[in-house]
């Protein structure tokens, strides 16, 4: 955990497991090392990335939750990245083009114990090239993934992913609601 720690303080990348697939990750309000990510996935930078917080306040710090939102991550069966409108302090570089941000809540102790020591919200994008097949387990990423970040997580190797990605919803300030990808 502190190497973990000490590789993003120190901007870089690190490759770990989410509480959904295995993810490269980053300090979300660090701009530089959100550019490096988008180097290792060859992503173009109008494709945005979404970022892990730990605890209601810190999302509450981010942007404004509507009860709807709540009510959406209390009735959720399996993981949701959540969509908002104007985010606070945060890089435009994890910006989408429209300024909105997608977060996911997590409850996974792991995710939770990195980004509360790390005290700042984390990037999270499937550690695969853009385009391609998101890795179920520590064994689906290439190995040219693996050599370009700065540290690799060593839980769970073994473990198969439960879930292929999270809920992605939208959800406007005007109250409107669209599923992006169930």
């Amino acid at each position: 955990m502190e190497k973990i720690i000490e590789t993003l303080k120190a901007g870089g990348t690190i490759l770990y497991p989410t509480d959904t697939i295995w993810g490269i990750g980053c300090d979300a309000t660090n701009p530089e090392a959100i550019n490096k990510i988008f180097e290792i996935k060859k992503r173009e930078k109008n494709k945005s990335m979404i970022i892990l917080v730990e605890s209601a306040k810190r999302l509450e710090d981010l942007v404004d939750v509507s009860e709807m939102a709540w009510e959406i991550m209390d009735l959720s069966e399996k993981p949701v990245t959540l969509i908002y409108d104007n985010p606070k302090g945060l890089p435009k570089e994890i910006l989408a083009e429209d300024g909105s941000i997608g977060i996911r809540l997590v409850n996974d102790l792991f995710l939770k114990k990195i980004i509360t020591k790390l005290n700042k919200p984390l990037v999270s994008t499937s550690a695969n090239f853009s385009g391609q097949k998101s890795p179920m387990k520590f064994s689906d990423i290439s190995q040219e993934i693996i050599d370009s970040v700065d540290f690799v997580a060593e839980e769970n190797h073994d473990k198969v992913s439960e879930y292929s990605g999270s809920s992605v919803i939208r959800i406007w300030n005007d109250g409107r609601i669209k599923v992006l990808r169930e």
